[in-house]
């Protein structure tokens, strides 16, 4: 018979084993956090998705721009946000996106790179430490990069707010001042002014009725009214914004779009909690196997020190 030295396995194999196991072990929790994070984007998007699809058609539910028809002057026309709604979302959707990933997996390099230093190396072998730290960390970072994103775009709409912004009467905006002092049609004027009241925070309903109503009947005497420029979107908006429903042929052109959005909308809305359920699941399968192989290292360790 063969000794039975020829069996057993010496401790460089076990070190090995070892070693594949904490590669195979970080690579697992690689693919949970990843799952993670798209789970956490899915929930989000699940409550997103309504406004994100509506403005893929250039429509929201509550007015979110100024828009200057073509029919004014140059000088309005440099007031008016140049990117459309859906762009505007979707930069959102990007920093949001972008921020979720950055703060989640960056707490995690942050942790292991504090853990270099004895004073955190100590505390973190505790795991509540550990998570407050992470806690911390995520919070640090998202705050960082939310400061960013609002800085950024301060300086691309200081103009643009600055001409809107009234605190009681709406006559005090620049917009509404200018607008005294030119020789602007009418109807242009009550369709600039019913954007401001609407995007007056709060939303000045008693500024903006009246302006809408001298929309709603200038487009049924004034002849000229179609050649102004003014979007049927924007239109559609302010009506439902205030009525609930659309008040004028031009706002109920987009009764289709709005249509088609909603059924876009119910269908995104079974991918997303689809997509939530299947990253949920296989989120806290890839843990618990993570968890798994953690107390397998553990276990293989301890018992090659006793040795």
């Amino acid at each position: 018979m063969p000794p039975l030295d020829e069996y057993a396995v010496n401790s460089q194999q076990i070190e090995n084993g070892v070693v594949m196991l904490k590669k195979r072990q970080r690579n697992v929790m690689l693919w949970a956090i990843t799952s993670s994070t798209i789970f956490l984007a899915s929930v989000v998007a699940f409550f997103l998705q309504h406004d994100f699809v509506y403005s893929f058609f250039g429509i929201t539910t509550e007015l979110k721009q100024l828009h200057i028809p073509l029919s004014v002057d140059a000088n309005l026309t440099e007031l008016g946000q140049h990117r459309d709604y859906f762009s505007n979302l979707l930069s959102w959707f990007g920093w949001l996106i972008l921020k979720l990933f950055v703060s989640f997996m960056g707490a995690f390099f942050v942790i292991h790179f504090l853990k270099k230093i004895r004073f955190f190396y100590v505390r973190f072998q505790s795991f509540i430490l550990k998570f407050v730290g992470w806690i911390i960390a995520f919070i640090m970072l998202w705050s960082g990069l939310t400061y960013l994103q609002y800085d950024l775009n301060n300086k691309e709409n200081d103009a643009y707010r600055e001409a809107i912004h009234y605190e009681k009467n709406i006559q005090q905006s620049e917009l509404a001042q200018y607008l005294q002092r030119s020789e602007v049609d009418e109807p242009v004027k009550a369709y600039l002014l019913a954007q401001t009241a609407l995007l007056h925070q709060p939303i000045d309903k008693d500024a903006a009725i009246p302006q809408v109503l001298a929309l709603v009947k200038a487009e049924k005497t004034d002849p000229d009214f179609f050649e102004y420029g003014f979007k049927p979107e924007q239109l559609w908006t302010m009506q439902h914004q205030l009525y609930g429903q659309s008040l004028t042929p031009m706002a109920k052109i987009v009764s289709r779009q709005v249509a088609q959005a909603e059924q876009m909308s119910s269908v995104v809305q079974i991918l997303i909690i689809a997509a939530a359920i299947l990253f949920g699941i296989l989120s806290a399968i890839l843990l618990l196997l993570s968890q798994h192989l953690k107390r397998r290292i553990f276990r293989v360790e301890q018992r090659m020190q006793l040795k």
